[in-house]
């Protein structure tokens, strides 16, 4: 990838041979998710990653620089039409790296895609996206219909849980990754339960878990709702093993639970250790933000690599580069991009990790076991 953004000349002419000083200059992608609000911390990660992306463009494109745009939505789909609408007005951006969730994606990519606005989610992962019938949309990770059997798997066949207890959040993106859970772990799931968004009592929830005897819950939502519930479950003595999705794997869960209660939680995600990232992106994003990259930052980094490199190309409408995405080949630092025609990666590029939380810290455990 990086071979893609340095080493050419600045300004590369497009196909109707515009100038270096003309209309191929000035351009803006922008960063649409959560950036305030209880799930910040994921929105920031998406961030960071796809800025450290801009920053090294630019210093290597000094004379033709490209703008990002930040887009906070707070986690909101209602606030998702509105920031489309913005979006699609600034007729300079010409695709973005985004929407960070599910639910505010359903929302907004119908009204990106209308506009032509290029769509490359380094994050929402609901299946169902793919299917909406938005023809700029492209997904740069593996959806939950790979990563919920993941996850399914990897509590029958390494937890080997007898009796699982389903729990979500009834958004787009927990209730979806449930459900595909629910689909494969069929009569292993001996209840299941929904919990509010910014829902902080749990002791109901709690006492139900502990009566219905499962092994193992699984919770499909944000780290927002599952780090107090974590909290209340582990100090109310509830022993069963906790599984959640991508969604929860981020290191503000182990601080709002607590390490000794997040001890032991596994955490799905169709994204890849830091440890197997290819090239120095994880002592650039630390230099850069003094953290290590978090979850979807790499995978940020790779899709707005692939919208800057269109964007060196010449494909400086939003319908050239859309085109260029479409047909887009390329190994970035978390796997190889190929897109299919609903958008969707290539399965063949598609890896879910389990992560386990031990000693306070977020490790790789193993490969989720495919269906």
């Amino acid at each position: 990838m990086a071979g893609l953004l340095v080493g050419a000349a600045a300004c590369a002419k497009n196909n109707n041979d515009e100038t270096k000083s003309g209309s191929n200059c000035g351009n803006e992608i922008a960063f649409f998710g959560v950036l305030t609000g209880g799930n910040a911390q994921l929105g920031i990660n998406i961030r960071d990653g796809a800025k450290l992306a801009l920053d090294q463009y630019n210093k290597a494109n000094s004379s033709c620089q490209v703008k990002l745009v930040e887009k906070d939505s707070a986690g909101d789909p209602a606030q998702a039409s509105g920031l489309a609408s913005s979006v699609v007005q600034d007729a300079k951006i010409l695709g973005v790296v985004g929407p960070a969730f599910s639910g505010e994606s359903k929302v907004a990519n119908p009204i990106l895609s209308k506009q032509g606005v290029v769509i490359l989610t380094a994050s929402a992962t609901n299946p169902a996206l793919a299917q909406q019938g938005d023809k700029t949309f492209h997904r740069a990770l593996g959806n939950d219909a790979s990563q919920g059997p993941g996850a399914a798997l990897y509590i029958k066949d390494v937890v080997k849980s007898q009796k699982t207890f389903v729990v979500d959040d009834a958004s787009e993106y927990g209730k979806g990754l449930a459900d595909q859970v629910k689909k494969v772990l069929g009569s292993v799931v001996v209840k299941s339960a929904v919990v509010k968004e910014k829902q902080v009592d749990f002791g109901s929830l709690v006492n139900d878990i502990k009566a219905s005897g499962a092994d193992t819950v699984f919770w499909g939502g944000y780290y927002r709702e599952a780090a107090p519930f974590m909290k209340q479950f582990r100090d109310n003595g509830g022993k069963a093993t906790f599984v959640a999705g991508d969604g929860v794997k981020d290191d503000a869960f182990v601080k709002g639970a607590g390490e000794k209660e997040a001890e032991g939680a596994i955490l799905t995600c169709p994204c890849v250790p830091p440890e197997k990232l290819q090239g120095t992106f994880a002592a650039d994003y630390k230099a850069a933000t003094g953290r290590d990259p978090g979850t979807y930052s790499a995978e940020a980094f790779d899709a707005a690599n692939i919208l800057l490199s269109g964007i060196k190309a010449g494909n400086t409408t939003r319908e050239k580069l859309n085109t260029y995405v479409n047909n887009y080949t390329g190994k970035g630092i978390t796997t190889t991009f190929k897109f299919q025609s609903d958008g969707d990666l290539d399965p063949s590029a598609v890896a879910v990790w389990a992560y386990k939380v031990q000693g306070g810290k977020i490790i790789a455990d193993q490969l989720a076991p495919k269906p």
